[in-house]
């Protein structure tokens, strides 16, 4: 097992890991080990089904069902990333900055994709470091979000604030809206510390994140669009164009990640597995 960085802070290749063998406890913790390092891992080449895609994530984490997302027939587990061709002039599943679920009461670990079928150009997603973010924040932003808690909302699937039709994801991607719980407040440190690593992250959510715990709306969102200015820099970040068979893991809790939404007119298809996390401290 061979570890590559893709670029100065976030993101490695691995290579010389076949995962649809049996991982080693050895190659398990090398590969818990590496997402704690580079936070987002590219594993190329990988043919894999949905039942050895299910297993893969054991070796980072216990396996967690998506809220709010219709799974895969075939398991519980995975759900479908997929547009079709004509699925044009729709929003795309997670076209924002963001980082997934935030506004539950224990945010998802991290997740996996699989690369299943791609368009010949687009479709790219990115990823951002948010350790380094919060590294690098000017000393009045630090002040502000250092034992401060920040308050996220589930708008999406709620009642109140349900976004425009749209901007919805076409409806290759079936999604339970109009949920109560959803448009209840939840608090979550604005800085938590990551349980294996010990880092501090930024953990502020620019589709979830309504304001500060002892602000309004009105008085947070200048600071936090500063701080998503901040959390989003070109060099804190990195782009992975997918090729058939790719596998990508990434850590939920110390990144924010971006679909792009430039391939109408063709099919893409990723699968999707997602690892339970714990309430944020």
């Amino acid at each position: 097992m061979r570890i590559t960085p893709v670029t100065g802070h976030i993101g490695a290749e691995i290579s010389g890991l076949d995962l649809s063998r049996e991982l080693s406890e050895e190659d398990a913790e090398a590969l818990r080990d590496a997402l704690d390092s580079h936070l987002v891992l590219f594993v190329p080449g990988q043919e894999i089904g949905l039942q050895r895609q299910n297993y893969t994530p054991g070796g980072v984490g216990p396996l967690c069902r998506l809220p709010y997302v219709e799974p895969m027939p075939e398991d519980d587990f995975v759900i479908a990333v997929l547009k079709e061709a004509d699925e044009v002039n729709v929003g795309v599943f997670g076209g924002a900055w963001h980082s997934d679920f935030s506004f539950l009461e224990k945010p998802p670990a991290g997740a996996l994709l699989h690369a299943k079928e791609l368009p010949p150009y687009g479709g790219d997603t990115l990823w951002a470091n948010q350790v380094r973010a919060y590294e690098t924040l000017p000393d009045d932003l630090r002040r502000l979000v250092d034992g401060r808690r920040a308050v996220h909302l589930g708008a999406p699937y709620g009642v109140k604030h349900a976004p425009p039709e749209e901007t919805r994801s076409g409806r290759s991607i079936r999604m339970t809206r109009g949920d109560p719980a959803a448009d209840e407040e939840r608090f979550h440190p604005a800085v938590r510390t990551h349980p294996r690593s010990g880092r501090k992250a930024l953990f502020l959510n620019p589709i979830y994140t309504t304001r500060f715990e002892d602000m309004t709306v009105e008085e947070s969102a200048p600071q936090l669009q500063r701080l998503y200015q901040h959390m989003t820099r070109p060099e804190f970040g990195c782009r992975h164009r997918w090729s058939p068979g790719d596998l990508v893991i990434w850590d939920n809790r110390t990144t924010l990640h971006y679909a792009v939404n430039d391939y109408d007119g063709y099919r893409r298809l990723l699968t999707r597995t997602t690892f339970a996390g714990e309430r944020p401290v």
